[in-house]
């Protein structure tokens, strides 16, 4: 996920200063990737230098010094670009899940990666239960719910491939040891 775009969003409901933008990307995103304030006001500073969100306001109340920050018109076509883009789908197989089964059929321990695949087909139905206890609950959040869904699709998508690659190394061992 794309952090600036993110707080420019949040910034288009209206000025805010950091710590106010970190619990709106907090509520907004619950199941994401946490982002720090760190990086909040990191990423300020870049959105403000390429002049994208502009400071409108100082306080100071009752603690450290705030800077408020409104969306400038530039960061306003920034962001409606990034919603109007369609995101690529992945180019490579890129994952752990694919690198160990690979390694342990490239090192011939099919009995290996069979039990790799079993076991993480176990974490994920788990995980899978869960994600459903979370999306099924009344005071669930909308973040929490479309996150779940979100998650919900990616899983019930690798435990599709889990099994299908279950099957291929369950072939493989019949070819090798017939």
């Amino acid at each position: 996920m794309s952090a600036p775009f993110v707080l420019l969003g949040l910034l288009a409901t209206g000025a805010k200063h950091g710590y106010d933008l970190k619990h709106a990307y907090d509520a907004a995103l619950p199941r994401a990737k946490p982002l720090g304030f760190g990086q909040v006001y990191a990423t300020l500073g870049r959105l403000e230098r390429d002049g994208l969100v502009t400071p409108v306001a100082h306080d100071r109340d009752q603690g450290p010094d705030r800077t408020t920050y409104a969306l400038t018109e530039a960061g306003q076509t920034a962001l409606d670009g990034w919603l109007d883009a369609v995101e690529p789908s992945a180019p490579h197989a890129a994952g752990a899940l694919v690198a160990k089964v690979a390694v342990a059929l490239l090192a011939a321990e099919p009995e290996r990666a069979s039990g790799y695949l079993a076991a993480q087909r176990a974490a994920h139905q788990e995980r899978l239960r869960e994600l459903t206890r979370t999306k099924l609950d009344p005071e669930a959040a909308l973040g929490d719910v479309i996150a779940a869904d979100y998650l919900i699709a990616h899983l019930d998508a690798d435990l599709s491939w889990l099994q299908t690659t279950l099957d291929r190394v369950a072939n493989l061992r019949r070819e090798v040891h017939p």
